[in-house]
């Protein structure tokens, strides 16, 4: 995704499986299909979607629809210094024309703790509650576009980092956020930390044809920006599921 300055690096993926966040335990697999980096194409069986930011202050989302977008996730914040002036306007256009929204935060975790920033972002869009048609937050942890790759943590700091922003996000809406990452900054960042799968879902950023190795715990994904070019505004993703899987993930 997006920081103030910098757009986010392309990631890794991987094939699919049962999906235990799912309520019925329904397959959401989905194969990759032919989609070249900048074709937009969505995977086949995929569902479409699509992440905006401030980079996309006018979206026409009746023509996003139309296209074929379902969900949409909007930048709401990034550390606990920027609030998107686009946030609300983009947030009200995906849900005035039936899209499920979502909203996620830029990481900082070399500016404060990740309860801080946990805080700041439900304060300012970020909060789900179950029965709103909103997906659940994300976390977008990746590399750092304004200095050092891992913002200066170790991995066992890096780990900690995104546990205590985790565990405050859950603490305040129920439900812990989804992590959006890349699986080359993941594996070298949190020292190849396995133990965020089984509560988190996973956002995958990988532009390239085929779904690759995903980050270190995770067996499957559920969403995957393949691609930052096509038919939508912003990132193209596909989510792992159909309609039905889609409202469920949202809650």
């Amino acid at each position: 995704m997006t920081a103030l300055t910098a757009a986010a690096s392309p990631a890794q993926a991987a094939a699919p499986r049962l999906d235990p966040h799912d309520p019925n335990g329904a397959w959401s697999g989905y194969s990759a299909g032919s989609n070249e980096r900048g074709s937009g194409q969505v995977p086949a069986g995929a569902l479409a979607g699509m992440d905006v930011s401030g980079h996309q202050p006018q979206v026409d989302w009746g023509r996003a629809y139309a296209d074929g977008a379902r969900f949409a996730y909007v930048k709401a914040t990034e550390g606990t210094g920027f609030r998107s002036s686009a946030f609300t306007g983009q947030a009200r256009g995906a849900a005035s024309v039936g899209m499920v929204r979502g909203a996620y935060h830029f990481a900082l975790p070399d500016r404060s703790p990740g309860a801080v920033q946990a805080h700041f972002f439900v304060d300012n869009g970020g909060a789900w509650a179950p029965g709103t048609g909103t997906l659940p937050g994300v976390l977008d942890i990746e590399h750092n576009p304004y200095g050092e790759i891992c913002y200066g943590l170790d991995p066992a700091g890096m780990s900690r980092w995104i546990a205590d922003f985790s565990g405050t996000y859950q603490a305040r809406t129920g439900r812990a956020p989804v992590i959006y990452t890349t699986t080359s900054w993941w594996n070298r960042c949190t020292g190849a930390n396995p133990n965020f799968a089984a509560a988190n879902p996973l956002w995958i950023a990988r532009y390239a044809p085929e779904i690759g190795p995903l980050p270190a715990g995770w067996a499957y994904h559920s969403i995957w920006q393949h691609s930052d070019t096509g038919p939508l505004p912003g990132g193209q993703d596909a989510f792992n599921g159909d309609v039905h899987q889609l409202h469920q993930f949202a809650g």
